[in-house]
């Protein structure tokens, strides 16, 4: 067939999506109201998950099942700014891979607002100025982000969806040569996930601590001897050249990012709970907490412990399990380790992210 005419096939198609896509977004509307008026979250994560597992089963190909994600993942961002104005606070500025995990997740046509803190991501959307928030929990090289696990004692809000987003670190900044590199700046985190790069490389160089990567980049565009760890979205918008990519010393260097807002999402078949709790002051107490999910056959997938701040010597731990709280072996496990507890407290059940 000659170009014209499969030109004229694409128009046409595009015509029928576009039309199709004008529908879906006048029933978004209608949802969005009945939504309003039953005073429940915009964003529902089950839904999202649902949706995800419907295009994929009907996917004939030739795209790719991520590539249809990728073109529902806009799809729907502009459904939820159709439904209602939302606002995502992130820890910011912008172009943090906190930045970057919020929109691989909310998409491009809801507005972001970035934080200078986790704390401060905590309190927009305790405060209701922002819909929801994203904050890093734990990296796969570098461990729990404490301060994002510290803020759930005693905060209300809840754990409604995961993000697993994988890092690449770059050098960035004004300098031409590494030789001419006299400091670096980056988050503490990453200058662990970089190590063994910066000890070949830049090993006399000076290591500046920073809140973030994008902070670190905003830094070194105002020195002409410095440089930053952050992402290529950082060079760009800094517009700094790139040195070196790909330092991480983990080809898997993967980071788990929290949803958090005011609802726990309905169950679907693949969920997550996440739970803190304090145990009494005794021998083999943390063995006896953990022998009701084995009893009910309830899996965990992590346990991390914090320091109270509040007695010395006392534990909060915090611990994922899969399955939903509503489910009966995980609400019998709940209740068995209720008895052992002096606090429990259920952060979220939420689909398990991929």
């Amino acid at each position: 067939m000659k170009l014209t005419n499969l030109r004229k096939k694409i128009d046409d198609i595009d015509k029928k999506i576009v039309e199709l896509l004008s529908k879906r977004a006048s029933v978004a509307k209608d949802v969005g109201k009945l939504k309003h008026h039953a005073k429940s979250g915009v964003y529902v994560p089950d839904r999202e998950v649902e949706i995800y597992a419907n295009i994929a089963t009907q996917n004939k190909g030739p795209l790719s099942d991520s590539a249809l994600k990728a073109i529902y993942r806009e799809v729907m961002s502009s459904s939820l700014a159709l439904e209602k104005s939302l606002q995502i606070a992130y820890l910011g500025p912008e172009a943090t891979f906190t930045h970057i995990a919020a929109i691989s997740k909310f998409g491009s046509q809801v507005r972001y607002s970035p934080s200078n803190s986790i704390t401060d991501v905590f309190g927009e959307v305790e405060v209701g100025r922002s819909d929801y928030g994203v904050v890093p929990v734990e990296n796969s090289v570098e461990g729990a982000v404490n301060h994002t696990l510290d803020m759930f004692i005693d905060s209300d809000l809840k754990i409604c969806s995961e993000i697993y987003q994988d890092i690449s670190h770059n050098l960035i900044g004004r300098c031409k040569r590494l030789k001419d590199v006299k400091r670096i700046y980056s988050n503490p985190q990453v200058f662990g996930q970089c190590r063994a790069w910066l000890n070949t490389n830049l090993r006399d160089v000076e290591l500046i601590e920073v809140s973030t990567t994008s902070r670190a980049a905003e830094i070194a565009q105002k020195q002409r001897d410095a440089c930053a760890i952050a992402s290529l979205l950082a060079a760009e918008k800094y517009k700094l050249r790139i040195l070196a990519k790909g330092i991480e010393d983990s080809t898997s260097n993967i980071t788990r990012f929290l949803v958090i807002g005011q609802h726990i999402p309905s169950a679907t078949k693949k969920d997550k709970t996440s739970i803190m709790f304090a145990g009494k002051d005794r021998p083999g107490v943390l063995h006896d907490m953990l022998v009701p999910f084995k009893k009910n056959k309830v899996n965990l997938t992590k346990i991390e412990s914090r320091p109270s701040k509040r007695k010395a010597w006392e534990y909060y731990f915090f611990v994922d399990m899969l399955g939903h709280h509503e489910n009966q072996n995980v609400k019998n496990a709940l209740k068995g380790l209720e008895k052992q507890c002096t606090f429990l407290k259920v952060l979220g059940s939420y689909p398990a992210g991929i």
